[in-house]
């Protein structure tokens, strides 16, 4: 069995910190605060959008609704798949008609993701605008797809995983990069 190497990328502060510059541009990048609106992709996506969401109405005194969008069924591979996609809810509780939607996420990689992501949010209206907010993106896209708004941008080897360890899942707030050793 291979052995996997670990290093830490990113500590709370350091995470707190750039989620409070991603709501900071997000709030200077709207044309209408009061248009906006935050999905959060699951499940990452879904405790990091309700951060800043926290952080617009604490900080800035902006209120900005957070839903939440399952792509399970959306993905180009979930047919491929060995096992059944898990499927969550989506939970959009306001009309995404006319809104500047800030797709959430936490990881931005292949763009694959994000295109579910799109293509499901479409299901359920047509808003304004789409734009994307992760907290790292670590490179190598399949698509042409990017981010409006990055907490970090990560150089990684494709081999590699980027974990987002987050407290209100894993007890703790991390981005930890994993990298297979070679014998």
């Amino acid at each position: 069995m291979d052995s996997v190497g670990n290093r830490v990328v990113l500590e709370a502060h350091d995470m707190a910190k750039a989620l409070e510059e991603l709501a900071a541009r997000i709030l200077e990048h709207a044309p209408d605060p009061h248009r906006l609106a935050l999905v959060g992709i699951h499940t990452g996506g879904v405790y990091l959008a309700k951060r800043l969401e926290r952080i617009l109405c604490e900080r800035f005194s902006v209120v900005v609704p957070v839903g939440t969008l399952d792509i399970n069924l959306y993905r180009d591979d979930w047919t491929r798949l060995h096992t059944q996609p898990i499927v969550r809810s989506t939970d959009l509780p306001f009309p995404i008609d006319n809104k500047d939607v800030i797709l959430v996420d936490d990881v931005l990689y292949t763009g694959r993701t994000i295109r579910a992501a799109l293509d499901a949010l479409i299901d359920y209206g047509r808003p304004k605008r789409v734009q994307v907010a992760v907290l790292v993106d670590r490179g190598h896209r399949e698509l042409p797809i990017y981010s409006q708004f990055t907490g970090m941008h990560l150089e990684t080897l494709f081999e590699e995983q980027v974990n987002v360890l987050l407290s209100e899942k894993d007890g703790v707030d991390q981005v930890i990069v994993e990298s297979p050793l070679h014998p």
